[in-house]
């Protein structure tokens, strides 16, 4: 049962007058949907996604605790719902431990007890580090978990003492480890040393870099549908789409970040989503909280659709394709609601695919898809 008291003592309530800056919001706009902590706790139980705001940046160095997820939520709030199916609670931000390790606590606690009640956690604001909190929500429950994260760097700095640039090591290699695969989206390989890939993909994980996948934004779809667990550094994103983003010129466009956080909403499994490397004071004319939100949106929008998929087993949902590629005999599905695409493993498993992947099999080829599916299961 959702401990309202519990997490309560961690959170502080939204004050809206703040960062709304006293402008009334008119019917049709988000603010007037979603469920907020000023006075009373929201009902968790009531809602589909749970918002919380973390503003903790001591991971990437000395910096006060700001709740920049207010910037985001002004801008947010502001929107125009299209998918009131989709019930919202914003449950305030996670007060400021005494130490990194104390905030890391309350934020696992706060997304283990919303998860616990088969909700999805939406984490805001913050350094990139504070993922680990979203992993050891699973981990505590010895849940084994697939995760990606959308990074322009893949953290795994041994050499920086700053948890945000270094992270990765402890949710990959830590032991129990309760990775069952992960996925790097969008790396830019010029800050990238070859032998960090090398060693992911020895540990079977896949990497994408942002060039190649800006060619077919389409295939991480099926990348992402599998996921528990997304993580997206506004790093990845292009420095004029988000402005706070100090790291490159280069990286996604606005659209390709919404584009990504959609397919996150139609993952059936998605329960914990954190966007993190927001700074507001880097923010000129509010640009990069305009971007989140947009992207929020879209996560939104993509969980209306992908609540009309039906489940698997429903053979009635899906058109059916028998054929074999290297004398290897397979079933692909296309479901008929959403287009989207299965293809069946030797132990009958299906994953989650594409349709190149579907016209790649009919042309006798193999699917790279499938073979790094068939590598991890050896």
């Amino acid at each position: 049962m959702f401990d309202t008291l519990h997490i309560a003592d961690f959170l502080e309530p939204v004050e809206t007058g703040k960062f709304l800056n006293d402008e009334s919001l008119v019917a049709g706009q988000i603010g007037t949907f979603i469920d907020v902590y000023e006075n009373e706790f929201p009902d968790i139980l009531q809602a589909d996604i749970v918002f919380v705001g973390c503003s903790e940046q001591r991971g990437r160095g000395p910096g006060k605790y700001s709740h920049s997820a207010d910037k985001i939520r002004g801008q947010f709030y502001q929107l125009y719902y299209w998918h009131p199916a989709i019930k919202l609670a914003d449950i305030g931000n996670i007060r400021e431990g005494a130490t990194l390790s104390d905030t890391y606590a309350a934020l696992k606690t706060v997304i283990s007890e919303i998860a616990s009640v088969g909700k999805t956690a939406v984490i805001l604001g913050g350094s990139h580090d504070l993922t680990l909190a979203q992993y050891y929500a699973f981990a505590d429950d010895k849940k084994i978990i697939e995760a990606v994260c959308v990074d322009a760097l893949i953290d795994l700095n041994i050499h920086s003492v700053k948890r945000s640039d270094n992270f990765l090591m402890e949710m990959l290699t830590g032991e129990p480890n309760f990775i069952r695969h992960y996925n790097h989206i969008g790396f830019q390989s010029y800050y990238t040393h070859p032998q960090m890939l090398e060693t992911l993909d020895k540990l079977r994980f896949d990497c994408f870099r942002v060039g190649k996948i800006r060619e077919n934004l389409e295939e991480m779809e099926p990348v992402i549908r599998n996921a528990n667990l997304l993580s997206f550094d506004l790093s990845a994103i292009a420095h004029s789409y988000a402005p706070g983003n100090a790291l490159s010129p280069n990286g996604f466009t606005g659209d390709e970040a919404c584009a990504l956080m959609r397919y996150a909403g139609l993952s059936p499994q998605m329960t914990s989503v954190g966007i993190y490397g927001y700074s507001a004071d880097a923010d000129h004319d509010n640009i990069a909280a305009k971007q989140v939100s947009q992207m929020i949106w879209y996560f939104i929008e993509g969980r209306s659709r992908g609540n009309r998929e039906a489940r698997i087993t429903d053979k009635e949902s899906f058109n059916e394709f028998h054929i074999a590629f290297a004398e290897i005999a397979t079933t692909f599905l296309q479901s008929k609601f959403t287009g989207r695409w299965w293809m069946q493993l030797p132990d009958q498993q299906f994953i989650a695919c594409s349709y190149s992947d579907y016209i790649l099999a009919s042309s006798n080829g193999v699917p790279e898809r499938w073979l790094r599916a068939q590598e991890r299961s050896i």
